[in-house]
């Protein structure tokens, strides 16, 4: 739903005053007053953060992916790497690794002493576990893998209370980074072993994180308090030892007017997903605002090349010059926001810079066009064999902006002889009825995060159950050749030229068109809350974030 600005500047108190009271009375209880601490941050002190969404499972497995509930995992669990903005791993809980020479077999030492919150050791066998239910999930529960976790893990084993070997049927070189992806997130033996419906209980789930779960009601919130014994946070942050804040309550509220407004009037201390256009004026008010970048694809397109006349590379060369990207920032987003220079996010370590690949020519959209035999009729509509030249554009339900995009690059293609139709389903009928590769949809709009460029190779194709994204199965010996290549690379450094060749490639062909790069999580924040810190997914840790005046 988009909100005309006009509605926020005018009216947003009075529906303080007559909605927000009621939805939010959980909030209204005032904690005890912050503590200074001697040198530092303030101890003590709870912070409300207002979500759109708390999904519909708490199986970890399922849910530790999602752009909501991540947010609560991320304080209650903890990873055996930090991964940061930037993508560089460093130690947590693994405090050394090493890996053999054609990265097959990896060694991971544990950090001692470090326990779950239900008492139990997060040892080697408690790390082996966790890695098997990543790997291969209880499907015949309904508990998931996780969905970028190697899939070319053998086995691990304990070798004892603080080592851990880990063996790949073939070259593996992203498991050290996907380690810190953000559904790798460690959770007890004891939770492990329960039933599908008994994960599904938030208050039974046991993490070794800062944070553990007091009290939730489902679709409503989630309360957490903080650990008092915790001791293991990762040194990248600067803080090891227990959390600032007292407590983090996370409360639904469905309204974007009403996030933003309580912050505004201080009820809340943070709104997720506030509008991009009300970021300029909440900043100028005072307020932070947070829009940081993931570590995943660009947000665009994934072409479908069994449906025509997108199996005609010169229509999707001509669908990747015709879109102005420059023009989606200045007209939907703001300038928080980067064009695309690859279909990776340039923050990736191992992103170039294909921007030339991107630039909007629709001189050279017509031409490639004319030559594939699409005439521009009267109308202005493309034709060739008594059809028209048509897209249909799936929008997506997960990113807020997807349908002002959508209706911008309709303007744009138009121009060019397209007939552009938009569709726009709510999440449960979006998964239903919009697939990759599926037989009525051309696009299907990516925002995904993940941790590590050499996954992406295999989820592009159908390699060891890949998603396939094009609909190439094997038809295309270069990309999977490349796949394959890269795959099998031993080292980063082997690695590098053919992640760019993979790049370069992939847009030439015009199989991904980007819009922009993702943007996923924004952040409208109270001044008196500081000290948070963005991981590489682009998820707001309060672990060390503190209360001021």
């Amino acid at each position: 739903m988009t909100i005309p600005s006009s509605f926020f500047s005018l009216s947003r108190r009075g529906l303080l005053a007559t909605s927000f009271a009621g939805a939010v009375s959980l909030l209204t209880a005032i904690g005890p007053a912050p503590v200074q601490a001697a040198d530092g941050p303030r101890n003590g002190g709870d912070i409300t953060f207002l979500i759109d969404s708390l999904g519909d499972s708490w199986i970890p497995n399922n849910s530790a992916i999602s752009s909501f509930q991540g947010h609560v995992w991320g304080h209650v669990t903890d990873k055996l790497l930090y991964v940061d903005a930037e993508g560089k791993v460093s130690p947590w809980l693994a405090e050394r690794w090493e890996q053999n020479d054609n990265a097959t077999e990896f060694t991971l030492h544990l950090k001692s002493g470090v326990t779950f919150s239900d008492g139990a050791p997060l040892d080697a066998a408690a790390v082996v576990a966790n890695l098997d239910i990543w790997y291969a999930g209880r499907k015949n529960e309904g508990i998931n893998p996780i969905g970028l976790f190697p899939k070319t893990y053998d086995h691990a084993e304990a070798v004892d209370a603080t080592t851990v070997k880990v063996f790949f049927k073939k070259p593996t070189l992203g498991f050290i980074p996907t380690l810190g992806y953000h559904g790798s997130i460690l959770i007890s033996p004891k939770t492990i072993a329960l039933p599908a419906n008994a994960q599904a209980d938030l208050s039974k789930t046991a993490g070794s994180g800062p944070y553990v779960v007091e009290s939730w009601k489902e679709g409503d919130y989630v309360k957490l308090v903080k650990r008092k014994d915790y001791n293991w946070g990762p040194a990248a942050v600067g803080h090891t030892g227990p959390a600032f804040l007292d407590s983090i309550t996370y409360k639904l509220v469905s309204e974007p007017s009403l996030r933003v407004a309580s912050v505004q009037s201080g009820q809340a201390d943070i709104a997720y997903n506030a509008s991009p256009q009300e970021l300029k004026s909440l900043h100028e008010e005072g307020f932070t605002v947070a829009t940081p970048r993931y570590l995943g694809f660009v947000n665009g397109w994934a072409v479908n090349t069994k449906l025509p006349p997108y199996d005609d590379v010169k229509v999707r060369q001509a669908l990747q010059a015709g879109v102005n990207r420059q023009e989606i920032i200045d007209t939907v987003y703001t300038p928080d926001w980067k064009l695309a220079t690859s279909f990776i996010q340039s923050n990736v370590p191992g992103a170039t810079d294909h921007g030339d690949l991107l630039v909007h020519d629709p001189a050279k959209a017509e031409k490639l066009l004319d030559e594939a035999g699409w005439i521009k009729g009267a109308d202005g509509i493309r034709t060739k064999d008594g059809k028209p030249l048509t897209l249909t554009i799936h929008s997506n339900p997960y990113l807020a902006t997807s349908k002002s995009v959508d209706e911008l690059i309709a303007q744009q293609l138009g121009k060019l002889g397209w007939k552009v139709v938009i569709r726009a389903y709510d999440v449960v009928t979006y998964g239903e009825k919009v697939k990759f590769g599926g037989a009525a949809v051309p696009t299907y709009e990516v925002t995904r995060s993940f941790i590590d460029a050499g996954t992406v190779a295999g989820i592009l194709t159908n390699a060891n159950n890949g998603e396939n994204w094009f609909a190439l199965d094997d038809r295309d010996a270069t990309l999977n050749g490349l796949r394959d290549r890269i795959a099998g690379a031993g080292s980063f450094d082997e690695r590098a030229p053919l992640l760019d060749e993979l790049q370069k490639y992939v847009l030439e062909q015009g199989y991904f068109i980007p819009r922009t790069q993702i943007v996923q999580r924004i952040y409208v924040q109270s001044p008196k809350l500081k000290g948070e810190v963005y991981n590489g997914v682009a998820y707001a840790s309060y672990y060390t974030a503190s209360l001021g005046d």
